[in-house]
């Protein structure tokens, strides 16, 4: 009997100390609770290469227009503690951070940690606040043309002098608007005619883009000296925390050239004596909008929806060896804006 009645005994004991372990434990995870708040995920913000940044909140949305008593801020970033000094990041008198010059090793995960009272009689509280900052640029966007030319024989010096003589003339027409003519490819090839039977064709692929767009990009005060306004128009969109480029069909460029091409249809028209050897064939001009990312970035609306249009800075485990529109996968790249998978 007395064994039987010390069984119950030490179980009820063992029940006693457990529930009084599971107390313990749920008292200490609700101390430090009310001691930390975590946001868990990082906010993603954008910042155009070269600018200066929005303002990035030390504060939730719930507590931007609280009171917050004695309220501390601690700004840390890639490459550790950011101080008030500092000329490239600078710390407001609220906690905010605001970069001057955003360069592209300035791009990763920033973390801000707030201590404050939200009265004078409570405890200090402790939030931890996590941005995923990237550098951002304007696509390269550029025209594509290609059209086709009745020929001299193909190996013909007549070729290479009308080419350059074609690419000097679209650059004059160009000239007010801080445009680059480029030959992309000039290629002579026999053509088998229905009716004409066989004939030499010169066929240009030509490009034509911004002036500055191509030297890359610089530091610039003023909206209205961005390149692509200089193509085509560009309607501004204000995001949460980036400015979103909007890009409407670019109308000066080409209607300039296409008129060109119309006006020697026209002239050619009007000619009562034989055809030059080497004129324009009617209705073959053609043309392409392309936009294209600078090596090191890329555009990806899954991974940045509030920046879809923008060419973002690749992340590490991605990379664009080239002027592509995508960052490819890399497992071995660790940095931020890689070009080459090591």
């Amino acid at each position: 009997m007395e064994a039987s009645a010390l069984g119950p005994a030490r179980r009820g004991r063992r029940r006693t100390r457990a529930a009084g372990s599971l107390l313990s434990r749920a008292a200490i995870l609700l101390f430090i609770s009310a001691f930390l708040v975590r946001v868990p995920s990082s906010v993603k913000v954008y910042v155009m290469l070269h600018q200066k940044s929005p303002h990035v909140l030390c504060v939730t949305q719930r507590l931007r227009n609280a009171e917050l008593i004695d309220p501390s801020f601690q700004w840390h970033g890639p490459k550790g503690k950011i101080v008030s000094e500092n000329r490239t990041a600078q710390i407001t008198s609220t906690g905010s951070l605001v970069f001057q010059n955003f360069e592209e090793s300035m791009s990763g995960i920033y973390t801000c940690f707030l201590e404050y009272k939200p009265t004078v009689e409570e405890i200090v509280k402790r939030l931890q606040l996590k941005y995923a900052i990237y550098a951002y640029r304007e696509p390269h966007y550029y025209y594509q043309f290609t059209a086709r030319y009745h020929a001299a024989p193909c190996n013909s010096i007549y070729n290479i002098s009308f080419e350059k003589k074609l690419i000097q003339i679209l650059s004059k027409l160009l000239l007010d608007l801080s445009c680059e003519i480029s030959l992309l490819k000039s290629e002579c090839h026999h053509v088998k005619m229905q009716r004409a039977g066989l004939q030499n064709e010169l066929f240009f692929t030509f490009s034509v883009s911004s002036l500055d767009t191509e030297k890359g990009p610089k530091p610039c005060t003023d909206h209205n000296c961005e390149p692509s306004k200089r193509l085509f128009k560009v309607g501004m969109k204000n995001w949460a925390s980036s400015r979103q480029l909007h890009c409407a069909v670019p109308l000066e460029a080409k209607n300039l050239i296409e008129r060109f091409f119309n006006q020697q249809v026209e002239i050619l028209g009007r000619r009562a004596e034989q055809l030059p050897e080497i004129y324009y064939i009617e209705g073959t001009l053609q043309m392409v909008w392309i936009n294209r990312c600078f090596p090191g970035y890329g555009m990806n609306v899954q991974q940045h929806p509030k920046c879809p249009e923008c060419c973002v800075i690749c992340s590490p485990g991605s990379y664009n060896p080239r002027d592509g529109i995508h960052c490819l996968q890399c497992n071995s790249s660790l940095v931020y804006g890689a070009k080459t998978c090591l």
